[in-house]
């Protein structure tokens, strides 16, 4: 794809993007496909869909009792548990405030490894890397933000994304639809939201402005973005997903050139 080469221009050292068609098939790659790459919070959606595998096999529940008083599963999965950012105590009331929390993750990481009695990290790996070929993908730390991983391998994800194996299609359904409507918020990076909508594990793009997708994305947008220059967007309406993996931390040029990118793969799509 032609858009993908816009990539060329972006002000980082290394830079690698693609995009997958919701059949599964690559419709372009630009870049160094096998490189790893740190990928800050885009690990929580790869930790999101092993949490969601163990509530299908019947390790967890969504509405069990996790991390603070009143919280469960669903609520640290949707930043709605009311933990701090970074921190691992309560910030609010449990489904009050969307609460972007690394802390949350951690918790749902703890929460899944002694319901399983396996390290979340070999979870992560038996639920969902091992079974999608993603052998380059690994998560050596907080399943909030330490995973490393390539554009080949998240093509294989972004796939997964569009029509899962591994979860049945109303579990992927449920999670990329607004979990507790109505919650405002900051999205890191782009301000206070109101609502500040997320899924189970996922952003949900909606009517929110400014953003990191495309003024051309449509509103039932999923994803996520991480502060080392990643991101990983779904858009079911064209039927598409995008990867782009940087090394360099996000900042004014990525606010500048991510949403031209994702406008520019949009425009090719359509044509």
């Amino acid at each position: 794809m032609e858009s993908l080469r816009l990539i060329e221009n972006w002000p980082v050292p290394t830079a690698a993007a693609a995009v997958v068609r919701a059949d599964g098939t690559v419709a372009g790659s630009y870049g160094p496909a096998d490189h790893r790459f740190p990928l800050a919070s885009v690990t929580k959606p790869l930790a999101a869909y092993a949490a969601l595998v163990a509530v299908e096999e019947g390790a967890v529940e969504l509405d069990e009792q996790a991390g603070p008083e009143g919280a469960t599963v669903r609520h640290l999965l949707a930043h709605a548990s009311g933990l701090a950012f970074d921190e691992h105590r309560p910030a609010a009331a449990p489904g009050t405030r969307r609460l972007y929390s690394n802390a949350g993750f951690e918790v749902l990481g703890d929460h899944i490894a002694k319901a399983t009695d396996i390290p979340f990290a070999e979870y992560l790996r038996q639920a969902v890397l091992e079974p999608l070929g993603m052998a380059s993908t690994e998560l050596p730390g907080s399943p909030a933000k330490d995973g490393v991983s390539t554009v080949a391998d998240l093509v294989r994800f972004a796939a997964e994304l569009q029509a899962p194996r591994l979860l049945a299609a109303g579990t992927l359904a449920a999670a990329t639809s607004v979990a507790f409507p109505g919650l405002g918020g900051v999205l890191p990076g782009y301000g206070h939201q109101r609502p500040n909508d997320w899924g189970l594990g996922f952003e949900i793009r909606d009517g929110k402005s400014p953003h990191w997708t495309g003024a051309a994305s449509s509103p039932r947008t999923f994803g996520h973005f991480g502060q080392s220059g990643t991101f990983l967007w779904v858009d079911p309406e064209a039927r598409a997903a995008c990867v782009a993996l940087t090394d360099r931390d996000f900042g004014p040029w990525a606010i500048e050139v991510w949403p031209a990118l994702t406008d520019a793969v949009l425009a090719e799509l359509r044509a």
